[in-house]
């Protein structure tokens, strides 16, 4: 992706190294084939790196799945809709606003009157 980029200068070495073996293969096999064989490359190598003994296993390669062409357009699922039953018998009722602040009213005045 970053060679796409023309990002490739800021790279680290092996990562332009590995860069540098996918343009080689490009020129021997179609794109799909010369990125399998660079991730398998760089497989090969991470293991050798990580102190693997041998030669690393076979990992076999991801088959891709066709993709179907649905246009530019994802789709997207509906929430189910709420529902809001306030009949039972444990429902809650929402207190009035009204109420709230009568009952502030009173807890203060409460208060003014007991501190004088």
């Amino acid at each position: 992706m970053m060679a796409k980029l023309n990002g490739a200068s800021a790279l680290p070495p092996e990562a332009q190294n590995f860069l540098a073996i996918h343009k080689k293969l490009l020129e021997q096999m179609s794109d799909a084939e010369a990125s399998e064989a660079t991730i398998q490359e760089m497989y090969r190598t991470y293991y050798a790196e990580m102190g693997g003994a041998g030669k690393a296993p076979e990992v076999p390669a991801r088959t891709r799945e066709p993709v179907a062409d649905t246009g530019n357009v994802t789709a997207f699922r509906r929430l189910p809709a709420k529902k809001t039953t306030t009949s039972g018998p444990n429902a809650k009722r929402p207190m009035p606003v009204a109420l709230i602040f009568a009952c502030l009213v009173v807890v203060y005045v409460a208060i003014r009157y007991y501190w004088k």
